[in-house]
């Protein structure tokens, strides 16, 4: 560690990391990428057990989490930054393999939580097990700025055309 005084005021230099541990503060992770070409994020707690997961769909960070045990749902959501607003919220599936390999969907609606007032008690965050992967299915969604864009441009292109023809014409 460097101290250097200027003025009145000590800095210290140091690397977040050593910053990190001396104030027993947790640091996000830094997207790394994978051999296998998605991102790999690592929010692991070193004073508990973690797991790996993965998010893939819409949502704004897919890839291979590395998660502490007993992180939910809309914890995991919240470290792959969230839905994207093309994502159907409602239909988020969570796909676990059990010990003797047979695999079960989960359905979980996200817009439940989020949205309604009135939330059922059975309606729960669920806990997350090693080596589940979230789903988040999605379909893109064209707006009215999509549809004004793709005919101006056409327009545009078709003027320009009529422009270049009429000029040739004439002369």
């Amino acid at each position: 560690m460097r101290i250097y005084l200027i003025g009145a005021f000590a800095l210290l230099l140091m690397t977040i990391n050593v910053f990190a541990q001396e104030n027993n503060i947790r640091v996000g992770s830094i997207p790394r990428m994978s051999p296998l070409g998605g991102a790999y994020f690592d929010f692991s707690d070193p004073n508990t057990v973690n797991m790996k997961i993965g998010i893939w769909g819409y949502v704004k960070n897919p890839g291979r989490y590395t998660l502490p045990v007993n992180t939910t749902i809309m914890e995991a959501l919240s470290y792959a930054g969230g839905p994207e607003a093309d994502a159907l919220a409602e239909d988020i599936r969570i796909l676990r393999t059990g010990v003797d390999s047979t695999q079960e969907v989960i359905k979980f609606d996200y817009n439940q939580l989020l949205h309604e007032a009135n939330i059922s008690k059975t309606v729960k965050d669920i806990r997350l097990h090693p080596g589940d992967m979230i789903l988040l299915p999605g379909e893109p969604r064209f707006y009215l700025r999509d549809y004004l864009s793709t005919s101006i441009s056409l327009i545009s292109a078709l003027s320009s055309l009529t422009i270049l023809i009429i000029s040739i014409v004439r002369k």
